[in-house]
C-alpha cells in the first residue's frame, strides 16, 4: 500500500517507539497528528519532521488517562490534517512490584494510561474511518500482554486488556475495511524501559525503537485486503 499523503495520529508521539514511528512514517510522506504530555518534545520532533521530510505536522498535548483531555486532542488533530487513515496507540506507562505491596493507587494509574488511554483515544478516532470506511490501527502491547511475571501484575493486566480489546474491535470493524494490529514487542531500549528498572544491557543488542518502527511499517504497507493480527518481535540475543 502506497502511504504518501496519508495521515496518521500517534500517541506518546514525544519520545521512544511513538517518535521513531513519526521519523518512519514521515519519511514515506504521510501527514501527521502527534500527542504527548511534553509539548517540548512534540515541538522538537515537528521541527525536524518538517525540515527533512515537508510534511504537515499538528500537535496536541494530552495525558490519554483522561477522556475530555483525548477528545479534544483527537478531534483538533482531525480537523487539521482532514482525515484519519492510520491511528498508532503507543502511549503507556509502565511500573513493577508484588501485588500486595503497590500502592493501589499505582496499580490503578497504569490500567488507567494503557487500557482506559488506548480505548479512549481509539473511541475518539473510530467514527472518521468508519466514516470513511478504511483506516489501520495499530496497538502496542507486550509481550508482556501475552504471559505474565512476577511484579507485572499491573502492567500485565493492562497489556492483556489492550489485547482483548484489539480482538474484539477487530471482529467489529473488519467489515468496514479498518485493519486492527496488536504488536507485542520484547522490551525495547527506550526511557519508558530504563525508568522502569528494565534489564537494557549492550546496546548494540538489544532492541530499539527503530526496530518496531519498521514492523509499523511493514504492517501498513500491506495490501489494503489483508492485515497483520498480531505479530511478536524480539531482541534476538539479549544479554
Amino acid at each position: 500500500m502506497e502511504l504518501k499523503h496519508k495521515t496518521a495520529v500517534i500517541t506518546g508521539a514525544g519520545k521512544g517507539i511513538g517518535k521513531a514511528a513519526a521519523i518512519s512514517l514521515a519519511k514515506e510522506g504521510v501527514h501527521l497528528g502527534l500527542i504527548s504530555r511534553s509539548l517540548s518534545d512534540l515541538e522538537a520532533l515537528k521541527a525536524e519532521l518538517t525540515r527533512e521530510y515537508g510534511v504537515n505536522v499538528h500537535l496536541a498535548v494530552a495525558d490519554i488517562g483522561k477522556r475530555a483531555e483525548v477528545e479534544q486532542a483527537v478531534s483538533q488533530l482531525i480537523s487539521g490534517l482532514g482525515s484519519l487513515d492510520i491511528l498508532i496507540n503507543n502511549a503507556g506507562i509502565a511500573g513493577f512490584g508484588k501485588l500486595a505491596e503497590m500502592e493501589p493507587e499505582q496499580w490503578e494509574g497504569i490500567i488507567q494510561t494503557n487500557l482506559m488511554g488506548t480505548y479512549y483515544v481509539t473511541r475518539a478516532a473510530l467514527p472518521t474511518m468508519l466514516e470513511q470506511n478504511s483506516g489501520s490501527i495499530i496497538n502496542i502491547a507486550s509481550t508482556a500482554g501475552e504471559r505474565g511475571f512476577a511484579t507485572g501484575s499491573a502492567y500485565c493486566a493492562s497489556k492483556f486488556a489492550v489485547m482483548g480489546m484489539t480482538e474484539a474491535l477487530m471482529q467489529e470493524v473488519r467489515k468496514s475495511n479498518i485493519r486492527v494490529t496488536a504488536l507485542t514487542p520484547s522490551t525495547v531500549n527506550t526511557e519508558l524501559a530504563v525508568k522502569a528498572g528494565l534489564p537494557i544491557g549492550d546496546e548494540d543488542r538489544m532492541m530499539q525503537a527503530e526496530d518496531v518502527a519498521e514492523l509499523i511499517l511493514t504492517a501498513l504497507k500491506l495490501p489494503a485486503r489483508v492485515f497483520i493480527k498480531t505479530a511478536g518481535i524480539w531482541t534476538t540475543n539479549p544479554q
